[in-house]
């Protein structure tokens, strides 16, 4: 709870140049029942960009399973890149998105990075039950991410966000089962229906890919 805290004052800070009153920095101990939590705030003030990094990495250390849902899909070159990789090594690779989108113009920037990935094996599904809107990351048995941050150019340099990454194969059990859910309750794009999209619609969306790095 600390961690966070202290990601809460740091930005905070960073904002208003000064401290919030009333801090209790007491530590105070906490039954963790064997779950490791890693605690990553990430923004425009950091040395590296924490964010791009954190995802980069756990995508390429997967080895069996990465799913990842984000309501944005807007990634750089070295993500897609990540991503293939981790198609092309074995991994089951989901990402989900939603079907219905806030932001028309960033579901239309997805649809070229769609199919740079699908061809590699990247799984992409459509959430069809309203508007999905959860940051949340599964590798293999035992790690879990929930995070702010989507997989676009704004969570990972220009927004402050905050990532937190936990090593528990029980609390992965619960993600996995309830990502199985949203699954169930989603549609998947296939490499037919990706390879047939329309001529006028890949032009739309590499006109708005081309717009996505400041989306």
């Amino acid at each position: 709870m600390q961690a966070v805290q202290l990601a809460f004052v740091e930005d905070w800070f960073w904002a208003t140049d000064r401290l919030p009153l009333g801090l209790n920095w007491e530590p105070v101990p906490v039954d963790t029942d064997g779950v490791e939590t890693l605690v990553l705030p990430s923004g425009p003030a950091d040395a590296l960009e924490s964010c791009a990094l954190y995802f980069l990495h756990l995508i390429q250390q997967a080895r069996h399973r990465l799913w990842i849902v984000s309501p944005y899909f807007v990634p750089d070159a070295s993500v897609v890149a990540a991503l293939q990789l981790a198609a092309l090594r074995g991994v089951d690779v989901r990402i989900l998105l939603p079907d219905l989108a806030d932001k028309r113009l960033m579901k239309l920037s997805s649809y070229t990075y769609i199919g740079e990935t699908i061809f590699s094996g990247v799984k992409f599904y459509r959430y069809q039950k309203g508007f999905l809107h959860q940051k949340v990351l599964l590798m293999d048995d035992d790690m879990s991410s929930i995070s702010t941050a989507n997989i676009d150019n704004r969570s990972f340099r220009l927004n402050f966000e905050i990532s937190i990454l936990n090593r528990s194969r029980p609390f992965a059990a619960k993600v996995a089962e309830m990502l199985a859910t949203d699954f169930a309750n989603s549609r998947q794009l296939s490499f037919a229906e990706v390879r047939g999209w329309s001529l006028p619609l890949r032009m739309v969306s590499r006109v708005a890919y081309l717009l996505a790095p400041i989306q």
